[in-house]
């Protein structure tokens, strides 16, 4: 069992038919499953093997570990510096647990036997913030990120009819652009599975139609009106701005020419140049706290 890899992670030594990959966030899991293996959202059975790629969650990390450790008779946990792999080992070593430890540039891969890891165990669903459901390793899991309160407070009062919410997370955009006057449907979209489970969860209106999806890869099959996003712009813990890029792509396309699009991100992220590219309008209607929000409005033709 190989639990979170990554797109450009190299399995080529294993079998897929002998692997199973838990792989909950949508790219990934498309591109293990185009690769021939076995990929589902949770896992099941038990193994010999269980390798733990370490997600951006701490407490996500500890979880996985946590399984594996319940289904596998030798786990190996594997992870960059920056994935926060020396205070997993040193988590470990605190427990007791006889470790082997190989390094290699910035890496480490950790292998234990056996253990009780159930305080490190997935609690299931947490409640949040106004009753909001989350779960361990989806994104703000522990409170309302405040730019996508911004993002709401930004908002007008009446919004146009047929809107989309991409990177919808685990449902607080949605909620909150369904309380508006005006809007008739709402397609939700989000491309990691737990927080997709949680927004079904959390937004309980016959107007919404859910995807799991990659927000840059997403057809609708129509043209919003108006999009909505907080869009994340780093899957592992480097910033990447070119992930928010696309998701200005993917809205500039999936519009209607009429069609508006409310962004909101941190300060410091380029966005308006991506933005003056695909809009014939764009302008900066909020600036606070660290975080900005962006109008823009008519796109122009998609590029090819």
């Amino acid at each position: 069992m190989v639990y979170r890899p990554r797109i450009g992670a190299d399995l080529s030594m294993f079998d897929p038919v002998s692997v199973q990959i838990v792989q909950g966030f949508k790219p990934d899991h498309d591109a293990f499953c185009d690769a021939g293996f076995d990929v589902r959202v949770a896992p099941e059975g038990l193994f010999d093997v269980a390798i733990v790629a370490v997600p951006r969650s701490k407490l996500e990390a500890r979880a996985l570990i946590a399984d594996a450790a319940s289904r596998a008779q030798v786990v190996i946990v594997d992870g960059q510096k920056t994935d926060g792999i020396d205070s997993i080992a040193r988590d470990l070593k605190k427990r007791g647990e006889a470790v082997r430890v190989v390094s290699k540039s910035h890496g480490k891969a950790i292998a234990f036997e056996g253990g009780d890891f159930s305080d490190w165990a997935d609690v299931g669903p947490l409640a949040s913030v106004d009753g909001f459901e989350t779960r361990l390793g989806v994104f703000s899991a522990d409170r309302i990120d405040k730019a996508s309160e911004l993002l709401i407070a930004t908002l007008p009062q009446k919004l146009p009819s047929k809107i989309a919410d991409l990177g919808a997370g685990w449902g607080y955009l949605s909620r909150h652009i369904l309380a508006r006057d005006g809007v008739k449907v709402l397609h939700v979209v989000e491309a990691e599975h737990a927080a997709f489970e949680c927004a079904k969860v959390n937004v309980v209106d016959p107007r919404a139609t859910f995807h799991w999806a990659d927000a840059t890869q997403f057809d609708a099959k129509v043209r919003f009106d108006a999009i909505v996003m907080n869009p994340p712009f780093h899957t592992t813990r480097a910033a990447d701005p070119a992930l928010g890029q696309a998701f200005i792509a993917a809205a500039a396309r999936l519009l209607a020419p009429h069609g508006e699009l409310w962004l909101v991100a941190n300060r410091q992220l380029p966005y308006e140049a991506a933005l003056s590219e695909r809009f014939m309008h764009v302008e900066k209607i909020a600036d606070t706290g660290g975080f900005k929000v962006l109008y823009a409005k008519r796109p122009l033709r998609t590029r090819a």
